[in-house]
């Protein structure tokens, strides 16, 4: 009994068998460009999601804490002094 090998073009589109991905990992990079986000499945079931580099970095957000600071900025309370106790330290009892 011969096994046949299926392509991409026999998933559903978008859609990638791992085997198949990895067997045809630059096609599946070129249909991200084009075509938008690829699924990678496993069995059948969704695994992952292979996405564009500015998809990513859109989705991730700001890293750099400048909406934080900017929302702190904003906020009607900026004024008030808050002031951390660091003289209280937690202290633990060890026993060795």
């Amino acid at each position: 009994m011969a096994v046949t090998h299926r392509s991409p073009a026999a998933a559903s589109p978008g859609r990638w068998p791992l085997q198949d991905a990895k067997a045809r990992f630059s096609e599946l990079v070129r249909r991200v460009r084009i075509e938008g986000p690829q699924h990678v499945t496993v069995h059948g079931r969704d695994e992952v999601v292979v996405i564009a580099v500015e998809e990513f970095l859109r989705l991730r957000g700001d890293t750099t804490g400048q909406a934080l600071i900017d929302m702190l900025a904003a906020s009607p309370h900026r004024d008030i002094e808050i002031e951390p106790d660091r003289g209280a330290a937690p202290v633990r009892d060890v026993v060795l």
